[in-house]
């Protein structure tokens, strides 16, 4: 197996950024008010998925901002030790870390987020180091990134362009919040970039908000203007392939037990990036991410559940792994 060290020493295949938050959760299935402990751990989309990535035995590499306080510390600390390169990753001493905190009720979670003026809304395009990514293959981003602040946007538009002029695919989950921007502005942003994206990872409901149609057939269509590669998440009992106007359906891997769905969308990122940089086909780089995001749900966490590549492995050929 290939050593944190070694891993580090060399240029990550996958260059990603965005926001990482520290995440306090009551212990047990009881409301925040009524809790008077809380668990501690952190979050975000893009360190989730370099973190999937680096388990899966590639080298990734995280680019963002945290405050210089003991969340930040903490949370970069945390993402080092997963292997992953945090050397174009910085604290900030004038703006803080932004939280979250997440609760579960009866079934339903509900989160609540504290991140306005945090340090990672602050990024600008001179954050970016153009010779870092342009050596990587894939460039990974998400909207949440775009929906921060003003200088974010430009920031992620910057990186696409870097990205384009320098061969490096780009890779681009919506991720869609509507607690930070509006869907109408989430529309006017993201539609003109996705005519710059290599593989497009949306969810049906998200697909629905940007075209405004319920009509399958409709959403399609215009998938197939675009040449990017689309894998839509989120179906009921599969995932969809779309490619070069052909339509693929993928089955889910069906599991016993769902502890936490928390994280799978980021999962199945991994595990798809992680197919591509092998040289699986799409239809089996989309059944890789299905197969991951299934092995996330089972564990609590946004990103505690992101197998290892022998976990990956043992599930895959049926063997049952025995604690000793």
């Amino acid at each position: 197996m290939e050593s944190f060290h070694s891993k580090l020493s060399e240029s990550p295949e996958v260059v990603t950024f965005g926001e990482s938050m520290a995440l306090l959760m009551p212990q047990g299935p009881k409301g925040l008010e009524y809790s008077a402990a809380l668990d501690s751990s952190f979050g975000g989309a893009e360190s989730n998925v370099a973190i999937g990535l680096s388990r899966l035995g590639h080298r990734a590499g995280w680019c963002g901002r945290l405050g210089d306080d003991p969340f930040g510390r903490k949370i970069l600390r945390a993402i080092q030790g997963e292997g992953v390169d945090v050397s174009r990753a910085s604290l900030a001493a004038d703006a803080p870390t932004g939280f979250m905190m997440r609760e579960q009720i009866r079934g339903r979670t509900s989160v609540h987020y504290y991140r306005k003026y945090s340090a990672a809304s602050r990024m600008i395009p001179e954050h970016l180091d153009e010779e870092y990514i342009k050596q990587a293959s894939v460039l990974h981003l998400t909207g949440i990134s775009m929906a921060l602040s003003p200088s974010c946007l430009d920031t992620v538009l910057a990186a696409v362009d870097i990205a384009k002029k320098n061969g490096v695919k780009v890779s681009f989950d919506p991720n869609i919040r509507l607690k930070l921007w509006s869907a109408e502005e989430a529309r006017r942003i993201i539609l003109p970039l996705l005519r710059k994206v290599d593989y497009f990872l949306p969810g049906f409901d998200e697909l629905k908000l940007l075209y405004q149609t319920e009509s399958m057939g409709m959403i399609l269509r215009y998938l197939n203007e675009l040449s990017a590669i689309t894998v839509i998440k989120g179906g009921q009992d599969e995932t969809l392939l779309v490619e070069e106007g052909l339509i693929t359906p993928i089955p889910y891997y069906k599991v016993d037990h769902v502890t936490d769905t928390v994280g799978a969308g980021d999962g199945f990122c991994a595990g798809f990036l992680s197919g591509l940089l092998e040289g699986k086909t799409a239809t089996d780089a989309v059944k890789l991410g299905n197969l991951v995001g299934a092995m996330v749900i089972q564990v609590t966490g946004d990103w505690e559940g992101l197998p290892l590549r022998e976990e990956v492995r043992a599930y895959m050929d049926g063997l049952e792994h025995v604690e000793r």
